[in-house]
Order: C-alpha cells, then sequence, then structure tokens
C-alpha cells in the first residue's frame, strides 16, 4: 500500500455534508492536542497535511484524505474544556452521526497520550468503541516524551488502564523518531485487507455502531 500518495479531499461540518462512502475509511479518533495530525502526517510523510494546530479544540469537522484505495478519516478532537457546550454538543452530534452511518469503516484508530491516564472522554469512546464490536486499536503517542524506565511504568499501567478492553492491540508510537510506525502501517494494511476480502465474499461490511454518548 501506497501511504505516500495522498490528497486532502473534504471537510464536513455537519452529517448532511458527510461524502458517500465508496471507500474502506480508516479513522482516527481522540481527545484534543493527543498528536492525532502528528500521526497522520508521519503515516503519509507529509509535514503539513493534517494541520497540527497550537490552539487544541480548534479543528470542528471531519477531515477526509484520499489514498488510492481507502481513506483516512480524521474526527475532531474530543474534550477540550475551553470549547462551548453548544459547540460540543455540536461535534459529539456530528461524529456520532458519523458513526452510525453507513460508512465503510475498515478501522478506527483510538488515540491516547501515553504519558497519561486516559481520560473520561477516552473512556467513553473506548466503551462505546468496545461494547458495538468496531474494529479499532489503540495508538499510544507521544512514546519519545518519557525515558526508558518511565516508559517501561507506564506501559505497565496502561496494560492495567486499559483492562477491561481485552484483545485490543497496543502500539506504542512517536512522531518524533518514528517507532512505531511500521506497526501502525501494518495494522491499517491488514484491516483493509480484511475489509476487502469480507466485501468480495459478499459479508456485511458496512457500520452498524449506533449512538454514542459523550462530547465526541
Amino acid at each position: 500500500m501506497n501511504f505516500n500518495e495522498v490528497s486532502f479531499e473534504y471537510a464536513a461540518g455537519t452529517v448532511k455534508q458527510l461524502p458517500a462512502s465508496d471507500l474502506p475509511e480508516i479513522v482516527f479518533s481522540g481527545h484534543s492536542n493527543v498528536g492525532k495530525s502528528s500521526l497522520l502526517n508521519k503515516l503519509v510523510q507529509r509535514k503539513a497535511l493534517a494541520r497540527v494546530s497550537a490552539q487544541p479544540g480548534k479543528t470542528a469537522t471531519i477531515n477526509f484524505y484520499k489514498l488510492r484505495n481507502c481513506r483516512f478519516v480524521d474526527l475532531p478532537g474530543y474534550g477540550y474544556a475551553k470549547v462551548s457546550k453548544s459547540e460540543k454538543e455540536r461535534w459529539a452530534s456530528l461524529v456520532e452521526g458519523y458513526l452510525s452511518s453507513e460508512r465503510q469503516i475498515a478501522l478506527i484508530i483510538q488515540i491516547i497520550d501515553i504519558r497519561h491516564k486516559p481520560t473520561k472522554d477516552d473512556y467513553d469512546m473506548l466503551n462505546f468503541l468496545y461494547h458495538c464490536n468496531a474494529p479499532f486499536v489503540i495508538v499510544l503517542t507521544k512514546k519519545d516524551k518519557l525515558k526508558k524506565t518511565a516508559y517501561e511504568k507506564r506501559i505497565d499501567e496502561i496494560m492495567d488502564e486499559l483492562q477491561d478492553f481485552e484483545g485490543v492491540e497496543l502500539i506504542p508510537f512517536s512522531a518524533i523518531d518514528g517507532s512505531g510506525l511500521d506497526g501502525v502501517k501494518g495494522v491499517i494494511e491488514e484491516y483493509i485487507e480484511g475489509f476487502e476480502e469480507e466485501l468480495t465474499n459478499g459479508e456485511e461490511t458496512v457500520s452498524d455502531a449506533g449512538t454514542g454518548e459523550g462530547d465526541y
């Protein structure tokens, strides 16, 4: 799979603006300022395909990036306290509308900052994905911010913090040195291949996630 052949395609600010879903979609979800844009840019080897905002909570649209055989879908970051209640509600409606519509979702990459315990919003999203059997993995960003001893300690802690999500793959990642990048690329390729096989076999593949609660 060629990750470098990519272009920005569309930004949707409402559910009605969502484009047709005619390719497998790899969805990126996470708290504001968790490193979502940095992960996207590292995957496609671009410095600013996805803009890294100095102001958390600024991205208010679902952004679509087209590759040859899939789309990357960047959901708005959730959990930024300074955003107004009405804006949080709009974001929640937009993201829930996306997840509950008939999209060709091949994989959701749920992103968590490895340095910190998952927030309530993180747990809300994880529980939502887990209990509706959505295909997802967890990428632990900002690995480079921890020295070896602190990193090993956090890995042990996060295994306990995420023990309710048995069987979900964890991938530590650094946008600075690229560690974990091959693992993220590999899981994307694996899920796209599996999704395409299901399509070939005529199985049901569209998302049937329902709606969840929380400020996404």
